[in-house]
């Protein structure tokens, strides 16, 4: 059920993005009288799943979903239909067109998306506001898993400063943005009642930027393990454990807070163990087995139940510019990240992915505040990519339509036709190269 709601987000989420992106460019033409000959969701080779003529313009739904079209006249595009460009030029037709003209047909796309990006940034800021956890909040410190630990982090400590900015928002996001994007080097911390520095080398930062580690958690905000649910007929449930009772140890080990437990059980599958529980001002001795799954059927109280979470609130006027400034923030993060890769310092191996890798960022609970923030997220980036100089992208045309306006000499059909073969192997391969990355890290 999991994978059907992660597959039916990014469907979904795509569907939006090609739709807009293609309405885009079909609004210009149609303003400018250039026919538009078909409006396509998702390609169509050999067959339509549905299609209907209306006017000059086939509208359908194709069968393979890997993005989408607008067919225009006169135009060389992937469809590699050149017969036409074998006639004379027609009144209709997109090469008959003022350079001008062309240009604001080839940017329609790209303008949609930018536009939609910030708007759907902004109407989350809107709706939802932004919840964050003051790390004011967190007087036990953090927990640390292997990652954080690798960075020179501890179980208590207390992260005051990433670099020179204040940690103020509990959030380890923070924390390796900074390190891989803006290379951060250091960070302040408290330990033991006492503030110091950790120093972070190029190779833990090039740890963080790989693949494997990207999204890993590198510490959490440590609480205690207190029941909040118990399953019924479970491990838990047959020994007598209830609600509200507090898990003290396991099998002889104090374990004064959750990530503690969870360290000790995750080496006892079907085990048969003891558990001291503190329920009201008695201490039990509870003796139960695990599951295969290394669990004991309860569930903790999540982190709103110990800590105090804020929401900045946003009216419609405000969330407009916030939006903005947070589209624009994202664009800055992926052209640092751009310059990181070209310096060397991220492996393009490691940031690369394909639909995989897109849609386990949905995750596999639909939940709309993320769906429309990762929607958001892609259509920036839908605009970023499609602006690359290559041809078969609008970028590529782009650069061909300002040499012309620049140099008043227009490329040859038969020069341009060529150029959008290459460029389309080459969106291919990138395609195939990128989707066999998520085999690899998956299988292997």
């Amino acid at each position: 059920m999991g994978i059907m709601i992660t597959i039916g987000q990014l469907m979904l989420s795509l569907m939006i993005l090609v739709v807009l992106h293609e309405m885009g460019h079909f609004l210009p033409a149609k303003w400018f009288k250039t026919r538009v000959e078909k409006f396509y969701l998702f390609f169509d080779p050999w067959f339509s799943l549905v299609k209907k003529k209306i006017g000059d313009t086939e509208y359908g739904i194709g069968w393979l979903p890997l993005g989408g079209y607008v067919k225009i006249s006169g135009m060389v595009d992937e469809s590699m239909d050149t017969e036409q460009l074998k006639q004379p030029p027609q009144p209709w037709e997109f090469r008959s067109k003022p350079a001008w003209q062309r240009l604001i047909i080839m940017l329609g796309g790209v303008t949609v998306n930018f536009i939609l990006g910030f708007f759907l940034y902004a109407m989350v800021l809107f709706v939802w506001g932004e919840k964050y956890l003051p790390a004011t909040e967190v007087k036990n410190g953090i927990y640390v898993d292997s990652l954080g630990t690798q960075l020179g982090l501890m179980d208590g400590d207390k992260v005051l400063k990433v670099g020179d900015i204040p940690f103020d928002k509990f959030n380890d996001r923070i924390l390796v943005k900074e390190i891989i994007i803006n290379n951060i080097n250091k960070m302040t911390i408290e330990r033991n009642g006492h503030e110091m520095v950790i120093d972070i080398s190029p190779d833990k930062a090039a740890m963080l930027a790989t693949a494997k580690n990207s999204r890993a958690e590198l510490f959490g905000a440590r609480m205690p393990f207190v029941v909040a649910d118990v399953v019924k007929a479970g491990p838990a449930d047959g020994a007598g454990i209830k609600k509200e009772d507090k898990i003290i140890g396991i099998n002889g080990t104090p374990v004064e807070y959750y990530h503690e437990f969870k360290r000790v059980i995750n080496k006892l599958p079907n085990q048969a163990i003891s558990l001291n529980v503190l329920r009201g001002n008695d201490t039990l001795n509870v003796k139960l087995t695990t599951s295969d799954k290394k669990t004991i059927g309860v569930a903790p109280y999540p982190p709103d139940h110990y800590f105090k979470f804020e929401t900045q609130k946003y009216s419609f006027a405000s969330a407009i510019p916030a939006g903005i400034n947070k589209g624009l923030s994202f664009l800055g993060d992926q052209f640092k990240a751009f310059g990181q890769m070209f310096k060397g310092k991220i492996k393009a191996s490691e940031s690369l992915g394909g639909f995989g890798s897109i849609g386990s960022m949905f995750g596999d609970v639909w939940i709309w505040e993320r769906f429309w923030t990762m929607t958001a997220i892609l259509s920036l980036i839908l605009a970023v990519m499609n602006l690359l100089p290559i041809p078969a992208l609008d970028g590529g045309y782009v650069v061909f339509l300002i040499y012309e306006i620049v140099s008043g000499r227009k490329p040859s059909d038969k020069f341009v036709e060529k150029a959008v073969t290459v460029g389309f192997f080459i969106l291919l391969a990138l395609m195939v190269y990128a989707n066999g990355l998520d085999i690899v890290r998956k299988f292997f």
